[in-house]
């Protein structure tokens, strides 16, 4: 080879494995850029950045205890003047309450100590469903009963249709406040709600469906009794879901909203529901 190809092939290698230049550094930005990048949101909008994730949102403060009774006692005492309200419009009371009716009107005995005892009969239901009561059941028992005791012997009957309207409109509207007053703070169902949620859990069928077929019955004997179906009856069974379905999410504690508003689990025989009654669905009368 000549000393000229030598040296051209040389200089050809050189060529081939000299690295690539570097890139030219980005100029500084100025001060005033550098101050309006730095401002809150950064940039001309004024919003977040891209990249900034959302503050959490801070944790509602829970209910005490003493918080949570007061409720529940205020909406299971509203909750018997409301059924107190229907029986008094005489167009026909909450389907369970035809069935008290019927029985009460069957043994002379006071309206208010029937409530008691079918709820204390559908506690006993409980046992074989292994659905575990609270401290809402039993006063649920107790004080449902006294205040439809309570609120028949205040309240006089309906002496014009315009009032009988009246009483059935308001008795349907305070009992959906007194629902969600007393489910929102998840202190244990209504004999009747637990009963729902039971048979729901142990059959896998949905507890409207349970519901359904539980209020017919009751209405089946307590009108074959002697109770009354009417036009309060039907607006009980046709508006309370949603009344109950708006005031629940308002009024129920923080955190207890997803508890009270789930289907019953559709669970194996062992297991016990500890879930209130969708919202949409609650028992027609007494808890």
């Amino acid at each position: 080879m000549s000393p000229r190809a030598g040296r051209a092939a040389r200089r050809a290698t050189g060529r081939r494995g000299a690295a690539a230049p570097a890139p030219a550094a980005a100029p500084a930005w100025s001060l005033p850029h550098q101050l309006v990048r730095q401002r809150p949101g950064g940039g001309r909008s004024g919003g977040r950045g891209r990249g900034a994730a959302a503050p959490a949102p801070a944790a509602a403060p829970a209910w005490s205890l003493p918080h949570r009774l007061v409720r529940l006692v205020v909406g299971q005492l509203l909750f018997g003047l409301a059924l107190a309200m229907l029986l008094r419009a005489g167009w026909g009371g909450a389907p369970w309450d035809v069935l008290h009716q019927g029985v009460a009107l069957r043994t002379g005995w006071a309206f208010g100590l029937v409530v008691l005892l079918a709820g204390a009969v559908v506690l006993l239901l409980w046992v074989p469903l292994r659905v575990r009561p609270g401290v809402g059941t039993v006063g649920n028992v107790v004080l449902v009963a006294l205040a439809i005791e309570v609120g028949l012997a205040v309240l006089p009957p309906a002496a014009s249709w315009p009032v009988a309207a009246a009483l059935v409109v308001g008795g349907v509207f305070l009992n959906g406040v007194a629902t969600a007053l007393y489910v929102g703070v998840a202190l244990g169902p209504g004999p009747r709600d637990g009963l729902m949620t039971g048979l729901a859990a142990r059959t896998g069928l949905p507890v409207g469906l349970v519901r359904g077929a539980l209020e017919v019955a009751v209405v089946a004997v307590g009108w074959a009794l002697g109770g009354t179906v009417g036009v309060g009856t039907l607006a009980y069974a046709l508006g309370i879901g949603p009344v109950v379905g708006l005031l629940l999410p308002r009024l129920s504690m923080p955190g207890a909203g997803a508890a009270v508003g789930r289907r019953a689990p559709e669970a194996a025989p062992e297991a016990a529901p500890e879930a209130a009654p969708e919202p949409g669905a609650p028992c027609a009368t007494s808890g």
